[in-house]
């Protein structure tokens, strides 16, 4: 495949750099957990379902444990003791405690020794639980085999499961290879996960763990009948992002949005919230071999394509770091970037490939999430299907890993059904016709695009270095990432992160942190 002549050394530095950066924020990382995460705990020990007012279980054990003990020895040791007195299982025992039935305070006269077993045991099953999608997944991909890259990405939203469902088959039947349901708005500033199959959502589909295992059954069903795996996306952002990584875990999700800084960037919500949960989120994502997709392509957004193109970059490098410290490995590392320069541009096409390029060999391991024009979309179709056929050309001429259809709409409407399918077959036409194109050709040296790529990597490398200097946090309140500035302890979800006591417990993470055979 072509290549551009970039420095090595330059590519180490700036590799070793996002390291220095993201271990800074791990730093602050070991020290906390969340709500969040607790909550993610009892999901993963098998605490489910709601109460009588349609509250999740696992929100109102955490609201009970922090009203009568405390949250920062973690509910792991506590929900121990509560099952050594109730003598039931897990959901037993977390309705018991809803019902009062059972306090905390109960708890503090049970001795360690006598919960211990249960909480190892509890752990050992979730662990399990993990590896056990991990394989499941593979044994899949054997009976139905894996599309060559890019991997054709469709989205459905409608906001009912029931209709996604129907334009998720039709998708597949169409080509696509991996079915994102979009999440509905604002569903990542909700401190729960709404229960149960939803039929009503605002551009988007509610994250359900029921809605999770409605679409796996019905993708399972047409991999089968077309003879492919195809992969099932979600959202683990916001305020539930390791709640939502568990759910899907267990219901074999194959992809994941899951950004180091989305979330603090565009929801507003806290960064030390934000880090702290994307932790968990992405061990857990690592132990069930879930593709995590970030965000870069957002920044493009705000920010001219050109001018801030080092930025994209620079996040790649870290969330490529971050993701390393929670175990994942770069065949799991779907880092983001889009197609977004403007249009008028002089020499444009050759910008994208440029930065496509520099992505693609920066993280020659890892399935790049390649995003289609939308910022310059206009209510011109035809145009806006010609923007999005150069695209696919882009991405199959430089190999992206996950190429999310461009549709020709984007700019009228939520696309219809008919407008998905022309996507999908300007995408089926440009990638068997330009199939090698990316192995029959070379980038000219000190031409424009090898040139553009060396620039990007040179500011990429001045960035990383002035972030470095001030901090991760620092650098996010300055508004150094998307021109949006977000003060460090600002933001929604703030209160919910707790300092861990020296005494803290939590065996799922000291177990996933450790890393599986697969990580071999």
């Amino acid at each position: 495949m072509a290549k551009i002549n970039l420095d090595k050394s330059q590519v180490e530095t700036v590799k070793t750099i996002a390291k220095s950066i993201a271990d800074d924020i791990q730093k602050f990382v070991d020290e906390h957990s969340t709500e969040s995460v607790e909550r993610t705990v009892l999901r993963l020990y098998g605490v489910d379902g709601v109460d009588e007012d349609k509250t999740p279980l696992p929100n109102k054990i955490i609201e009970k444990l922090l009203a009568e003990v405390g949250l920062n020895e973690g509910v792991s040791k506590y929900f121990a003791k509560a099952m050594v007195l109730s003598k039931r299982d897990g959901q037993t025992t977390a309705e018991l405690l809803d019902q009062n039935h059972i306090s905390f305070k109960d708890t503090l006269s049970v001795l360690d020794v006598d919960s211990l077993k249960i909480e190892k045991d509890l752990s050992k099953k979730a662990i399990h639980a993990l590896d056990n999608t991990y394989n499941k997944k593979l044994k899949k991909q054997i009976e139905c085999p894996v599309p060559p890259t890019p991997w054709k990405y469709l989205i459905v939203a409608t906001g009912n499961i029931y209709e996604d469902r129907v334009q998720a088959e039709s998708a597949v039947d169409s080509g696509a290879d991996i079915i994102a349901v979009i999440r509905s708005t604002a569903q990542s500033l909700l401190d729960y996960i709404p229960y149960g199959a939803t039929t009503e959502g605002f551009g988007g589909t509610y994250a359900t763990q029921e809605n999770f295992k409605i679409m796996r059954k019905a993708l399972d069903k047409s991999m089968k009948k077309r003879g492919r795996y195809v992969r099932l996306v979600n959202y683990s952002s916001g305020l539930c992002m390791s709640e939502i990584a568990a759910c899907a875990a267990m219901e074999d999700l194959d992809m994941l949005l899951n950004d180091s800084m989305y979330g603090i960037l565009f929801r507003d919500i806290n960064m030390k919230r934000t880090f702290v949960d994307q932790y968990m989120s992405r061990l857990i994502c690592s132990r069930a071999n879930i593709i995590i997709n970030t965000g870069e392509d957002n920044y493009l957004t705000t920010s001219d394509a050109i001018e801030s193109a080092h930025t994209v970059t620079a996040s790649q490098l870290i969330n490529e770091a971050m993701g390393i410290n929670a175990r994942l490995k770069p065949e799991l590392l779907g880092l983001g970037h889009a197609y977004e320069i403007n249009p008028t541009v002089e020499n444009a096409f050759l910008y994208e490939l440029a930065h496509a390029q520099l992505a693609r060999e920066l993280f020659p391991r890892s399935p790049l999430k390649y995003m289609p024009p939308t910022k310059y979309k206009k209510t011109d179709i035809f145009f806006s299907h010609a923007m999005d056929t150069m695209f696919n050309l882009a991405s199959i001429t430089t190999n992206q890993g996950i190429h999310l259809a461009g549709i020709l709409t984007e700019a009228i409407h939520t696309p219809l059904m008919q407008d998905r399918y022309q996507a999908l077959d300007s995408i089926n036409y440009v990638f068997n016709i330009a199939k090698n194109l990316g192995d029959e050709i070379e980038f000219k040296a000190g031409g424009f695009i090898e040139n553009r790529a060396k620039t990007v990597l040179n500011e990429t490398e001045q960035f990383l270095i002035k972030v470095e200097k001030m901090g991760l946090m620092t650098s996010i309140s300055n508004g150094l990432f998307a021109g949006i500035k977000r003060p460090i302890d600002g933001g929604k979800g703030g209160p919910g992160v707790i300092k861990k006591a020296p005494t803290y417990s939590n065996p799922i993470m000291d177990e996933l942190k450790k890393g599986g055979k697969h990580d071999q």
